[in-house]
Parts: C-alpha cells; structure tokens; sequence
C-alpha cells in the first residue's frame, strides 16, 4: 500500500498437529498470505477452517510445520524463542473475545501491563496507558475496574492495551463475540477509525458477517485452505 514490505509475508504455510500419529490433524495447508501495512484484513470460517491456528501464527504463538511466515520482518520458523517474545511485546497487539482483563487492576493498570511487559518503567507505562485510553474514549474511566465497567467498555480497554505499545500489527480474535450488537457496532467502528485515520494494521479473526462485512479485505478459509480472497471499496458511513 506504501511501498514497504508488507507486515506479513506467508508462503506455502503447513501446520500438523500430532504428526504422525493416529491423531494427525492438518489444520493449515499451504497458505500463502501477505498483509500490507494499514490494511483491514477479516480472516473468516467457520470452525474447524484452521483460521485459529493461522491467528496463533500470526501472533507468533506458534511456528508453521513447513512452508514460511515473516511478521515485520522476523522469520517464525528461524527465530529463537526471546526473539518471538519481543515480537509479541513490541510489534503485535492482541484483542481477545473474552477481554482478558485483569479483575483486580482499573483500566489503567490493565493497559498499563502491556508497556510493563515490553520493558517500559511504570511511571511511563502508566502515562501511555493514560494516552491510550484517551484515544479510545474512556479517560473518564480510567480508576474503573473491569466489574464496573459494561462489556463494550471492557473490550474498549483491551483495544487501548493492545495499541499502547504502538504494535505493527492489531490481531483480533473474534473481538465482538462477547457482545450486544449495539456495543459490538461501536467497538468495530473504532477499530475502522484507528484504521483509516491512524493506519493501524488489522487482521480480524471471526466467523461472524456482522464483522468481517466492515473489513476492506476479506480472506476465507476451508479446510486449512484459502479459497478466497476478496478487496472490497471502504464502506461509507
């Protein structure tokens, strides 16, 4: 899209699970991927597509059987294990379906572990967690904890800890699965704004139309394979 590598670079990706054993189970089967930076990528199937483990790659939370997988730049199959676990604190924010937060900490706090996990000293972990929150619209709640918070708020906070690190790449796992429709539309229209007026890089995983209907790229799996990949116009809203 601006003529930089793209963020992730998949080729001819397979990953088995049990190999070699009765339990065998090929869940991806040689996917080839590339996501551009400031893109909005749905990743949809239904279950059992292998959609999970291709989000669990791209998380770098796993690494491909065979083929190859580059997020920003790093080699899943030849990095060592810290390298991944700087990928994962530094370059990939993650949004989860259940929101993850912790119950004991406010919004603040919650966002803040983030930055703290990418070696960022409290002081400042907690200023950018405060930037954060801004810029998803809960200043007002930042000294709230999750239990008094609604669920469209709770995952507006996982939305500002996965962008406090300012990441590459925003990876979304079924991000509206826990909510009403009228919360699950206002997190999914932060989400295109974070994309069109900050160039966040998204890559949704979902099986839901509701989702990926607002994504400008659509990219379906069947059986641990793509079968198709869709660019479509930016909705208007």
């Amino acid at each position: 899209m601006n003529g930089s590598a793209p963020l992730v670079v998949a080729d001819r990706v397979g990953k088995v699970y049990a190999a070699g054993t009765p339990r065998e189970v090929r869940a991806l089967d040689g996917v080839s991927l590339r996501i551009e930076r400031g893109e909005y990528v749905a990743i949809v199937g239904e279950s059992g597509s292998g959609k999970t483990s291709l989000m669990h790659l791209l998380g770098a939370l796993d690494r491909p059987s065979s083929g190859s997988i580059a997020i920003d730049g790093v080699d899943l199959a030849r990095a060592s294990g810290g390298a991944l676990k700087r990928l994962r604190a530094h370059r990939i924010g993650f949004v989860f379906q259940g929101f993850n937060l912790v119950p004991s900490l406010d919004a603040r706090e919650n966002v803040a572990l983030a930055a703290h996990y990418a070696g960022v000293p409290r002081a400042e972990a907690l200023r950018r967690a405060e930037r954060s929150l801004a810029d998803v619209g809960l200043s007002e709640r930042a000294h709230h904890r999750p239990a008094a918070m609604s669920g469209g708020q709770q995952q507006r906070v996982a939305i500002a800890r996965a962008l406090v690190n300012e990441p590459a790449l925003i990876l979304a796992d079924e991000p509206t699965g826990e909510l009403d429709s009228r919360n699950a539309d206002a997190v999914l229209d932060l989400l295109e704004r974070l994309n069109a007026e900050r160039a966040v890089t998204l890559a949704i995983v979902t099986h839901s139309e509701r989702v990926y209907a607002r994504a400008r790229r659509v990219v379906r799996l069947v059986d641990g394979r793509i079968t198709s990949d869709d660019t479509r116009a930016p909705s208007i809203r």
